[in-house]
């Protein structure tokens, strides 16, 4: 599984965007749920969530930007 790429996020509608944002917040606090009751998960997708998580965020400021 590879980092998600900006181009991919930038294609998506505001709308699409927020529901991403909090799908991978989500999936975040599950991870971390996990990790709390040491149950088994890959350690490797707290990277590739919170890369992602970022990038949302990142793109859902820059619409708000240009709206304004």
């Amino acid at each position: 599984m590879s980092l998600t790429k900006i181009s991919k996020v930038r294609k998506l509608s505001l709308s699409e965007i927020r529901l991403e944002i909090i799908a991978s917040k989500r999936e975040l606090f599950e991870l971390n749920f996990k990790r709390a009751t040491k149950q088994s998960f890959k350690s490797h997708l707290f990277k590739h969530t919170r890369h992602k998580l970022s990038q949302l965020l990142m793109v859902e400021n820059e619409y708000k930007k240009n709206i304004t």
